[in-house]
């Protein structure tokens, strides 16, 4: 009787070492992709596996090789290579499987549009004085208007790039009479009274 409990013991240990057989690899393991990042995922189980990865042209790229006693994620950091389709093999002893994935570009948030850095003072009862700073491109419109009527008194595109500085003398009218309308290329705007 106790040969044959030492027996079932044995056969029990036995199968257990085997849980995880050939038709279920492809059940236990799996590769999923975040941008440029490669994970592979093997449960417990899955015992002695290669894994290799290769481009779509059949060049292998990294192969290693790992022992899966426990839940085990294997990463792979694909940063230096281009984006496109990977090929994911996944070997025992018994079986092999197969994963194609794709690696995409991370999409970097646009930063939050600045506003426009445009400055205006009064140099005398005549005369205006304009700064405007951090720009990317040349191309500013800068209009003057009078107050009364909103009618155009002055109208120009600055050609400068980065910021500018630019006195502005009013023909008969004074600073307090009017106001400055500026807009860069990327249409950030900014009214300026005096």
């Amino acid at each position: 009787m106790k040969t044959l409990i030492t027996f079932a013991l044995a056969g029990l240990l036995a199968t257990s070492a085997f849980a995880v057989d050939a038709e279920d690899l492809k059940a236990n393991s799996s590769v999923h992709t975040n941008y440029k990042k490669i994970s592979v995922h093997l449960n417990e189980g899955v015992g002695k596996a290669k894994i290799a990865i290769y481009d779509m042209n059949g060049k292998k790229l990294h192969q290693r090789s790992v022992k899966a006693n426990e839940d085990l994620r294997v990463p792979y950091d694909l940063n230096s290579l281009p984006t496109g389709k990977y090929q994911v093999f996944i070997s025992t002893d018994a079986e092999e499987v197969m994963y194609t994935v794709e690696t995409v570009e991370e999409e970097k948030p646009t930063p939050a549009l600045l506003p426009l850095m445009a400055y205006g003072k009064k140099v005398d009862h005549y005369t205006v004085n304009l700064l405007v700073v951090g720009l990317d491109q040349a191309g500013t419109e800068v209009k003057i208007k009078r107050i009364a009527d909103d009618r155009v008194v002055h109208e120009e595109t600055v050609e400068q790039a980065e910021g500018f500085r630019k006195n502005y003398r009013l023909n008969g009218l004074d600073a307090e009479e009017v106001y400055m309308e500026v807009t860069d290329t990327q249409g950030r705007s900014r009214t300026i009274y005096f």
